[in-house]
């Protein structure tokens, strides 16, 4: 992680310089290594230290926290401390993205899914449920000949794929024969 350090009306020592250090990687072990960079502003007035930290994690996430006391050791303390509650709540958001799409179980059907459905501890949102989108295989290619219907039905009993697009020669329509549970089933489209 990099660290940028600004001294207002203080110089910043190598001493000093190593506290936000230390401070700070307790913070990055938390975030499991996601904090891309640190920002440390360090102002001196009179008898008050104020550390105003902002750290930049992965995702364009900003925590930013701010100790006001009378040493550098409490109030980078303080800052660090608020820094880490937004880690933490971060970091929760992030897992709980992982979990949702984990979900490969066996599915619970009926009356057995509401008498083993958990209730969530927060306040309930409506969930958004996305349209999926099917599987799409593609199986071959086939030039559109113009033929008739019974053609078409003899093209599927020497064929092995078991569909046929064709233009029909009566109505000069593209139609699409195919086999269904035996059956030959006709599409046909408006010319």
């Amino acid at each position: 992680m990099r660290l940028e350090l600004t001294g207002r009306h203080v110089d910043i020592t190598p001493t000093l310089r190593r506290l936000v250090d230390t401070k700070l990687a307790k913070l990055e072990r938390a975030l499991n290594d996601s904090a891309v960079s640190a920002h440390a502003v360090l102002t001196r007035e009179k008898h008050r230290h104020r550390a105003d930290i902002t750290l930049h994690a992965r995702g364009e996430k900003f925590l930013h926290g701010v100790g006001d006391s009378g040493s550098w050791e409490t109030s980078l303390s303080v800052a660090i401390d608020k820094i880490t509650q937004q880690a933490h709540k971060i970091k929760g958001k992030w897992q709980e993205r992982k979990r949702r799409g984990a979900g490969k179980g066996v599915p619970i059907i009926g009356e057995e899914r509401e008498a083993i459905a958990v209730k969530p501890a927060g306040p309930a949102k409506p969930k958004r449920e996305r349209a999926r989108m099917p599987r799409i295989l593609r199986a071959s290619r086939q030039s559109l000949k113009p033929m008739s219907l019974a053609e078409a039905a003899r093209e599927i009993g020497d064929g092995n794929e078991g569909i046929v697009v064709f233009r029909d020669v009566e109505t000069s329509a593209i139609s699409v024969l195919y086999r269904h549970n035996g059956e030959l089933t006709l599409v046909e489209t408006e010319a």
